[in-house]
């Protein structure tokens, strides 16, 4: 190879021997600076930075106790147990409709040998479940309320003595905590309910009171009948305001202005199947209803 071609490439000048020289002194220069200088720069400390790390850092730890906590599981009575509950509980839809079966018949599971009887839960589902039942108290002490069931019927019902009935307008609140069942919150739930009301015009409306068991309802029949008050006034439904109507317990203002529109544009309201076409009318209250209006 001729190596006379390259040659031409490497003749410098004073000059250019100068300015390379320097260039490779500048070089090694940096080179020196770039190991041995420290270009690491200071953090600065800020107070605002601290507290914002700080907070989060309770914050992640409060996140963490909470996947970590177990949800508290609450004692429930299985008679009155939901679709939802028992299968978060891990019972299958048949054993759920067996249970809701049962209490059709009016019927209640006294135990959890018996809620496993009529259900057919296997024994390790009962062993999970049966610890969160909780039965009324009558349930609890059975020897006790059967001795004193047996004394009472010995004493009274032996003797044939007629109940007196009561009307429920009438009633005290001192007549309602006589009913088992009932106790001071609800006996003032129910005369609540009837001065709202005006007057109660039949036993069905017990059934609207929020906190009445079926049981305690079936008692309320016994002892109490409804009597309308002689004096009690009806809601005259065509002559009466928007006012009127949606101060009315089963009307809502919705439903009053809608009256009033209907009124307006068809005539009078002759009975309670012309008010039942208003869109909103609570149909199945409709024999209640009429029992307050007057066409």
């Amino acid at each position: 190879m001729n190596f006379k071609i390259f040659g031409k490439y490497f003749k410098f000048t004073n000059h250019q021997r100068t300015g390379i020289f320097l260039l490779f002194g500048i070089i090694m220069i940096l080179q020196t600076i770039y190991f041995f200088a420290d270009f690491n720069v200071a953090e600065k400390s800020f107070p605002e930075k601290e507290q914002w790390l700080s907070l989060q850092s309770e914050i992640d730890s409060l996140k963490i106790s909470k996947y970590n906590d177990k949800p508290k599981v609450y004692s429930f009575n299985p008679n009155f147990i939901t679709d939802y509950k028992g299968y978060k509980l891990g019972m299958s839809v048949e054993e759920i409709d067996r249970l809701l079966a049962f209490r059709r018949e009016n019927k209640y599971v006294s135990s959890a040998k018996e809620f496993q009887e009529v259900t057919k839960v296997s024994d390790s589902l009962l062993n999970v479940m049966a610890p969160l039942f909780k039965f009324p108290d009558w349930v609890q002490n059975k020897t006790t309320f059967k001795n004193e069931r047996k004394e009472f019927v010995k004493k009274e019902f032996n003797k044939k003595e007629k109940i007196n009935v009561l009307d429920i307008n009438q009633a005290t609140q001192e007549d309602l905590v006589k009913i088992y069942g009932i106790g001071e919150a609800l006996s003032v739930r129910i005369l609540k309910q009837k001065e709202i009301l005006g007057c109660f015009v039949s036993m069905e409306q017990m059934s609207d009171i929020w906190g009445l068991s079926p049981e305690v309802i079936s008692e309320l029949n016994t002892h109490f009948k409804v009597i309308v008050p002689p004096n009690f006034k009806k809601i005259a439904i065509n002559d009466a305001s928007l006012k009127e109507l949606s101060q009315f317990a089963y009307f809502k203002y919705t439903l009053a202005k809608q009256i009033v529109t209907y009124r307006s544009m068809n005539g009078n309201i002759n009975n309670i199947e012309d008010l039942s076409k208003i869109k909103g009318f609570p149909v199945d209250k409709a024999k209640i209803i009429s029992l307050y209006l007057e066409f």
